[in-house]
Formats: structure tokens, sequence, C-alpha cells
């Protein structure tokens, strides 16, 4: 059987990667004479001048035709008499580096166009930090657009000296540069007759040889949970695709992240049962006793996963909103997704330099390292042992877009050192001797909307009533708790975080907790919503901002619009109406008292 080879074409807009590529299916005779007649008919209405244009064969887009780009994704499949390929010819504009990750993230080699009018791009470094950031440890770099330079080896040999250098910091296990002319196929499938200078192999036929290593071979056993499978009342397996190593009927297995164990009575691949299975088998496993096992767990053995709910990572961040600390979002790991924060961003990587760049922040096509949280403990792997458990995505939890894309650096041992202590007194008994239920009512709203002045009122009203409540109001906590933390985006996020832990001990106190804080952005509020949990009841003051800015007796509006008070809701910062609050009151329509009377209503029995 051939081996098979996956890799990705990469490097800076316009150097030839997909033009490389399809010389290399053309002149290999790797594609369908319908394939060959049509491309030769586009290329007459081409940018060649009729002559033949390579990069059709890959740039399938209208768009990418029309603006000579490429812009998604091109997956092609092709055999040799050596060997099987799979290639993933990726888009060079920065805009599009999420989809160059994307390809990255299955090959096992990369080939990198450098432009030879040009050198080394930034874009180039960052596919490389990339390529490497998704564990390729084999790099080929075709220096292409020899042609353009005369064939000149000393243009080549400044180039590959450049190489050579950036590629020292990384964990490279193979080199090679070859220097290409994609357009006149100079080395791609036959060696050049311009540049008898160079003694190497061909493009094609270095990658026909080169050997690449397992990593799953001689590892031990281990296979995240995608599935659990009950047909009927007498069986239940537990699906999944073995990552490393083997299984046999018989062995004893560790369930992560419960460190239970039990032993293997049956192995089925498909519907049929086998004795064994290896690294890369869809597998259907069958235990000898019942453990809670669900999607997202671990089968293991004697692997080197561990159990936390924090570690360091390294991100490649891929959304137009930038990355703060103490964002929400939701972590997909081998085949658990849970909701996760950053805690802290450490510091930003120069794509030129690898120099550690200290940042609170980070924008589209950054690399940063920080520190995650999770919402609860599962099983992650440094990227370096497992692939499967060391690499993730972050997910936006509101429009569900894949934002960032990650690998586990290392855990953090204070994970391991904390554990939540139950007490004899708990929140029901707390509760209970109040005689009332434990809330924590929201309000927000823009500056001037009227939350504090609703709130207070509200809470005259529950005390009359008999309620023990506390009332926290966006300037006294900032007075207190929060003095340290300014106005930037950053600080904010962290503003109602903070309120939120507190709230949620109050409620476990057994007291109703109001809340009067503007908290601009959806995302905080939804996080603060799972953190206090069922007991968190949201009340959108929808004051109208003409309205807010009349009632304005601090005269900030003022300010805001004079340009004094920078970052201010509803002038020169954002306010993102709530999309489900529990109750809206608009507070120009209606008085205090109908206002209060609407909320007790709305709460039900308290």
């Amino acid at each position: 059987m051939k081996s098979l080879l996956k890799f990705i074409t990469c490097g800076s807009v316009d150097d030839g990667k997909s033009t490389l590529i399809g010389h290399m299916l053309y002149d290999a005779k790797l594609i369908f004479a319908d394939q060959q007649k049509a491309l030769e008919l586009d290329s007459k209405i081409g940018s060649r001048g009729g002559e033949i244009d390579y990069s059709l064969l890959l740039d399938g887009l209208m768009a990418e035709r029309e603006q000579g780009i490429t812009i998604d994704v091109a997956y092609r499949y092709f055999t040799t008499e050596q060997r099987s390929f799979i290639v993933a010819d990726t888009p060079g504009h920065e805009e599009y580096t999420r989809n160059m990750a994307v390809g990255a993230s299955f090959a096992d080699l990369a080939v990198i166009l450098v432009d030879a009018t040009q050198g080394m791009l930034v874009q180039t470094k960052r596919h490389v930090r990339i390529c490497s950031l998704m564990g390729i440890r084999h790099f080929v770099f075709a220096v292409n657009k020899m042609d353009l330079v005369k064939y000149d080896r000393s243009v080549f040999d400044a180039i590959e000296q450049d190489i050579s250098k950036f590629l020292s910091e990384f964990r490279a296990e193979s080199l090679k540069v070859i220097p290409v002319s994609a357009t006149e196929g100079d080395n791609i499938t036959q060696k050049s007759d311009f540049m008898a200078w160079y003694s190497g192999e061909t493009l094609l036929k270095y990658l026909e040889e080169i050997e690449i290593a397992d990593y799953s071979d001689g590892q031990e056993f281990l296979m995240p949970v995608s599935r659990v499978s009950r047909p009927n009342y007498a069986f239940r397996g537990f699906q999944g695709q073995i990552e490393s190593g083997e299984l046999h009927v018989g062995d004893s297995v560790q369930i992560l992240p419960s460190r239970e164990t039990a032993c293997v009575t049956e192995i089925y691949a498909a519907d049929k049962k086998v004795p064994s299975a290896c690294a890369g088998a869809p597998i259907t496993v069958s235990l000898d006793r019942e453990v809670d096992i669900s999607r997202g767990c671990v089968l293991g053995r004697d692997a080197a996963v561990e159990v936390t709910n924090l570690f360091t990572a390294e991100v490649l961040w891929m959304d137009d909103k930038q990355l703060i600390s103490g964002r929400n979002y939701w972590i997909k790991i081998g085949t658990k997704m849970l909701p996760a924060s950053v805690l802290k961003i450490k510091y930003k990587i120069d794509v030129n330099t690898g120099e550690h760049i200290p940042a609170e922040i980070a924008c589209k096509n950054e690399l940063v390292v920080c520190d995650l949280i999770l919402s609860e403990k599962c099983a992650v792997c440094e990227f370096e042992k497992s692939r499967a458990l060391g690499g993730f995505i972050l997910i936006d939890r509101v429009s569900h877009m894949t934002c960032g894309c990650g690998v586990v650096l290392h855990t953090l041992r204070r994970s391991n050192n904390l554990v939540w202590q139950e007490t004899d007194i708990t929140k029901a008994i707390r509760a209970e001797q109040k005689n009332q239920k434990p809330r924590t009512i929201w309000f927000t709203g823009l500056s001037g909307s009227g939350k504090s002045t609703l709130a207070n009122e509200l809470e005259k009203k529950l005390v009359a009533l008999g309620r023990h409540t506390m009332l926290l109001d966006g300037d006294n906590i900032r007075m207190g708790l929060n003095r340290n933390l300014g106005f930037k985006e950053s600080d904010r996020v962290e503003n109602i975080r903070r309120i939120a832990e507190v709230a949620k001990l109050m409620n476990d106190a057994g007291l109703i907790v109001l809340t009067a804080f503007i908290s601009p952005y959806g995302k905080d509020r939804k996080k603060a919503r799972d953190i206090i949990g069922e007991d968190f009841f949201e009340i959108y003051v929808s004051t109208p901002l003409e309205e807010c800015e009349r009632r304005d007796v601090k005269g900030l509006y003022k300010k805001a619009r004079n340009g004094e008070i920078p970052n201010f809701t509803g002038i020169t910062s954002v306010y993102e109406t709530p999309e489900n609050p529990e109750l809206t009151i608009d507070t120009s329509s209606r008085d205090m008292e109908e206002a209060v009377e609407t909320i007790l209503r709305a709460l039900g029995e308290l």
C-alpha cells in the first residue's frame, strides 16, 4: 500500500502557490483529459495572454479568478507511482489567514512559497509560525519566480540564508529549499536546464521520498469519546477514534476526568467484533462495568493526560473583534465543548522576530500566549504529546463563529491545588432561615436611564415586605472593590465578572441582590448569567438616549460629546441591547411606582 503525504502550500499573496501545484499536476499528467481541455480553454481569456494559467486548476471560485488570488482552501487528491498525496492549497492574503490555519491543521508538511524578487515577507513568516503552531515539523521552501531574476544563484543563496536563520528558532525536523519557476515548470517535476548549479531533487521527487514519522506509534492508548451508543437495553458502547496506541480485548482502561477504571470486553469496527484496534481506527468499545461516560470523556492507558481547568496556551486570534482578558467563549478540545474564559493575556509574539511583547489585547491574525480557565475540569494534554487533546478552538458564544485556535503549552498546577469547600450550612438552609428565594436582579441600561433609582425604589419595597436585600451600585463598587479598574473594554469586562461573583456569594448567603450597572456588552452579561445561574433575572432599562442626556445631572454626556471623557457608553463606546431580558422597562413612559409593581409581578414569589 502506498504511503500518504498530507501537505499544505502557503506563503504570501501572489507568490505562486496555486500555479505551482497546478503545474505539478499538469506536467505529471495527474489530471483528466477534460480537465486539461477546460484549463487550456479557460486560459485563453485569462491574465497570461493565452498561455496556460495553471492556477485555474485550483482557484475555482469566481472571485478567485476575477481577482487572481486564492480565497478558500482547495484540496486536491492525486497519486504517483511512489506515493499518494492530499494537498491543501491555501490563500496568502492576510484577510484569509483563518483559512490558511484550517489547511495547516491537517497537514504533516508545509510547502512555503517565497517570491525570489521579494524574499521573506511578513505574511510568509506569519504562515511559518502558524504551521509550527499547528504541529508541522517538515518544511519545504520553494523559492519561486527564479525566471524573473534570470536564475541568479546569488539571489537564491541570499534567500536560503534568510530562511535557515529564521527557521532556527522552530522545532523543524527537516528543511529543504528548492529554486523553482511555477509558470515555466523549472524544478517542479523536471530538473531545470537554467539552474545547473542546483544539484538537489525536484519538488515532486522530494515529496515522494521524504519520510514522515507517525507520532501515534509507540504511544499509549488514547481515545476521546465522541458518542455513547445504546441501541437496546442490553448493550452500551463508547464510540470514538483511537488517537494513539493500541487497544485489545481484556485491556484495563482509565476513564478521564473521573479516573475510574474498567476492562474492555468487546471492540467493534463498524458492526464486526475485532480482538484489537490501533491508532486511526474508529471503534466502539464495551466495558465490563457501568461507568458514567459521556461525549467529551477520554479512555486512556498510562497516557500523559492531565485533568485540569487551567492551562497556558498559544492562540492564533482570527476574529475581527479583539481578544480581551476576562471575555467568555466556548472551547472545543478533543470531543469536549464547554465554557472557557481568557484569564490573562501574557504577551504577543512578533511574527518577524519572535519577540515577546507585553499586551492586554490581541487583534486579528495575531499570535498570543494567554492563560485559559474552563468552567469544569477535563482531560487535556500538552500539544507536543497529543494533538487530539492539546489543540483547541475558541467559539464566540453569541455568533457561534470560530474566533481563535490554539495549542496547550502546559497546565497550571494551582488548578489542582484548589478544591471547592462544601459547608454544612448550605444555600438552601440560609434561604429558608430568611424565608425568601435568593435572586440577583440585574439592571442594565445607559447612564441616566434610571437603573439606580429603580433599583433603590425596588429595594425599599422589598424591605417593607420583610425581605433581606443588598444593593450593588456601579459608582459605589468602583469606589471600593473595583477602584483599580478603569473604563477600557478589558476593565469593564473584569468589572462585571467581579460583580457577578460577589452577587453569587450573596445569593449563597440567602440574600436578594440588586445590581445597577451599565454592563454594556452582551457577552459579559451572558457570563454574569452563567456565573450566577438560575437566580439571575435581567431587567433592561430601555430609556432612550435623548431622555438619558436630558436627565444628565452629572454633565457626563456633555463632556463625552466634547471629547473630555473617552469610552463613554452611548456616545464613544457601544451599548449592546439585551436580546432576551426577563423584563424591559422604559422609565420615560411610566412612573416609578408603576415600574416597581411591574417588576414585583414579573419576579413572582420571593
